[in-house]
């Protein structure tokens, strides 16, 4: 039986090549947690070329091909992308001078230490002969002492600041409104998605809706799902593959991942239901509820 170590480092070895791109992936795992600056030194030990890092829970509309291009332009050492919010108390802002260069970070500024709306958006453009300073083999922070120690250095440090969409999916209300956003087309997918126009109930052909089902869109059923008789998919509704949901079930503003059941007059409403659930008859869930994958929730059970 292999150990947990043995699966990271099958992991990390294996390289693959994406169907429709043709670029080859390699995925690298680190061995323990190493720090947002940490693990980019530990994936990027043998790179030489110009790195590009995402947040992984940041979606976002920026055109990476213009932060490149501005970031080659001015022979940075790191570029930044920032996003202009609402409520910057509630994040760290980062302040530039008139010529887009990084001035400083200040986190959870007070209001009267508010003087600009931009935040990190979690988008980085780095050069690999920047990575030497970042200790090896111990956590190290990207935004508290990566980022501070090009300041330190009067290193090039420049921001791109995006206007467009840009959210935080960091909790489930954000993860929600991510699919509302979805389908209002606040964010735009890319063609030939099928959000790719009018706000509509989304099937697949490969879907099975009975007589008698209700859509009220915009509400979207994956693959292989099975609705039945009198049920009812309301707005804002995420029906995962190969889900059922049967007869005079309710699921409202709801999403249901895959292959979870969803049994006779049960509700799930402004929730989120994880893989492989079950949903017993006449149940019900409502406002806010996250079940994880395998949950089972006994008959006429209230969450």
């Amino acid at each position: 039986m292999l150990s947990l170590n043995d699966h990271l480092r099958r992991i990390e070895n294996t390289i693959v090549v994406d169907s429709t791109s043709g670029i080859a992936v390699r995925y690298v795992v680190e061995p323990a947690p190493l720090g947002t600056a940490g693990a980019v030194r530990y994936a990027g030990e043998s790179l030489h070329e110009s790195v590009v890092v995402f947040n992984g829970d940041v979606l976002t509309e920026v055109d990476l091909t213009a932060v490149i291009a501005l970031h080659r332009a001015r022979k940075a050492r790191a570029t930044i992308v920032l996003t202009p919010v609402e409520n910057p108390s509630a994040y760290g802002l980062v302040e530039t001078d008139k010529h887009g260069n990084i001035g400083r970070f200040l986190e959870k500024p007070t209001p009267e230490e508010i003087t600009c709306d931009t935040i990190n958006a979690g988008i980085y453009v780095l050069e690999p002969d920047t990575f030497d300073r970042i200790p090896t083999g111990t956590p190290y922070s990207i935004e508290r002492s990566f980022f501070p120690s090009l300041i330190e250095r009067s290193e090039t440090f420049v921001a791109y600041i995006d206007r467009g969409y840009w959210i935080d999916i960091g909790t489930p209300e954000k993860y929600m409104q991510v699919h509302r956003d979805i389908m209002d087309r606040r964010y735009k997918p890319r063609r030939g998605s099928p959000f790719d126009g009018t706000p509509a109930a989304w099937v697949s052909p490969q879907a099975r809706l009975e007589e008698g089902v209700e859509l009220a869109p915009p509400c979207f059923v994956d693959e292989g799902a099975v609705i039945k008789t009198g049920a009812r998919i309301g707005p804002y509704s995420v029906i995962g593959r190969h889900c059922h949901v049967e007869e005079h079930a309710a699921v409202e503003g709801a999403i249901v991942w895959a292959n979870t059941r969803i049994s006779q007059e049960a509700a799930v409403r402004r929730s989120i239901v994880g893989r492989h659930c079950h949903i017993g008859r006449r149940a019900c869930i409502d406002n806010g509820v996250v079940l994880g994958d395998k949950s089972v929730i006994t008959d006429y059970s209230r969450l």
